[in-house]
């Protein structure tokens, strides 16, 4: 990664309440018919949105994490999504730490119960007994019990490739033949896999040649991810290709790629992958920058011609900030309004994930184009979202 009072509202007072978007955590029924009202009349070919249409609609992160969060700060977290009409799919990530990941899903499974129409969740399953006779077993165990608590998808992390080993010291990458029985059950249940495999391009190149300075950064504080520096570990298009082969072995389960398929660098390298495997769809999540650093034409043609293949997604994280949830809470609101400004509008906008300087110019992208971007999209690659 790159973190009820029930009301009783006369009937006037409800249909207006529902036609702004807003929804009562908690209440399901109308939220789908809600939702579609919202986007109504604002989706016609060629006509755009402004920011605060955008902000109004109803719309899904599709790659975020809840690593913890207080009770007592749950009612306002979830009261600043409101604000946003936005959803989350948390992802619980990293089968290397299976304490933790257990404590991400018993969050994540309180959380959708309580507020099921504001958080959805992907499982992971346990790598700390990797190699064991039940691994296997435990796995697909732990995502049986997921699906019983409402889980959608199964979360696989950059652990494939990167940090996995076996006894003899090779690194255990996604396409491993193991890991095919439960891919097959992920499949054989209608879930989705989000993938995080690899890493962006520049992990592999010195820190001083990095071409933003998000990746200068986190490369700084986070050494053992550096691929530069552990030649021991597969390259970058070795990551790439076992993942492109596992996408070929597996051909009917769906799999969402993060932060656009480890493809961050270049729209046309990621257009080939989604050209030559249907089943493959990407987020954004904390490579917006990278399509800024991107020629604007460029990417704008290029997400106009693949949007069915794009979700939304930040990699927004809520209870892992030095600020706590107040911390948290402000950087989701500047993260949310910049981007609806370089997806909305033609705005000059700064993006100081690049540079101090760096300003680029938004792609004013069409209404029905936003639609399936922030919503429709993840709908359709995450079923039951």
């Amino acid at each position: 990664m790159y973190k009820n009072t029930v009301l009783l509202i006369r009937p006037v007072f409800l249909v207006l309440f529902l036609f702004l978007g807003a929804g009562v955590p908690g209440c399901g029924s109308s939220g789908e018919k809600s939702a579609e009202q919202a986007w109504s009349g604002l989706s016609d070919e060629g006509s755009g949105m402004t920011v605060e249409e955008l902000m109004r609609s109803p719309k899904i992160d599709a790659h975020a994490h809840f690593m913890a969060l207080a009770e007592e700060d749950e009612e306002k977290f979830i009261a600043k999504l409101d604000e946003h009409n936005i959803s989350w799919l948390t992802l619980c990530t990293v089968g290397t730490n299976w304490a933790n990941l257990q404590k991400q899903i018993s969050l994540a499974e309180r959380l959708h119960s309580r507020y099921p129409n504001r958080v959805s969740w992907a499982t992971s399953f346990n790598l700390e007994n990797w190699g064991s006779p039940d691994w296997e077993k435990e796995a697909i165990k732990t995502i049986a019990d997921g699906i019983e608590k409402g889980a959608l998808a199964v979360k696989v992390w950059k652990e494939f490739g990167m940090v996995l080993k076996d006894p003899g010291g090779s690194f255990v990458m996604i396409d491993d033949p193991r890991l095919d029985p439960v891919f097959d059950y992920i499949e054989a249940q209608g879930l989705t896999l989000a993938a995080h495999i690899g890493e962006p391009i520049t992990c592999w190149q010195p820190v001083d040649s990095m071409s933003n300075q998000a990746a200068r950064d986190y490369y700084r504080k986070n050494p053992q991810y550096h691929g530069y520096l552990h030649p021991e570990v597969p390259g970058y298009w070795e990551q790439v290709l076992t993942r492109d082969r596992m996408l070929e072995k597996h051909p009917g389960m769906r799999v969402v790629g993060s932060h656009l398929g480890s493809l961050e660098w270049d729209v046309d390298e990621l257009a080939k992958r989604l050209d030559r495997y249907p089943n493959f769809a990407v987020d954004m999540g904390a490579r917006i920058y990278n399509l800024q650093e991107q020629e604007r034409e460029k990417v704008r043609n290029f997400i106009i011609k693949y949007q069915d293949r794009l979700l939304y997604g930040t990699d927004l994280v809520a209870g892992w900030g030095e600020k706590g949830v107040a911390g948290d809470i402000e950087l989701l609101d500047k993260t949310y309004l910049s981007d609806y400004r370089y997806f909305a509008t033609d705005e000059e906008i700064e993006v100081l994930q690049i540079s101090e300087s760096a300003h680029v110019r938004g792609l004013a992208l069409p209404a029905n184009v936003l639609k399936k971007i922030f919503y429709e999209n993840a709908r359709k690659w995450f079923p039951g979202i």
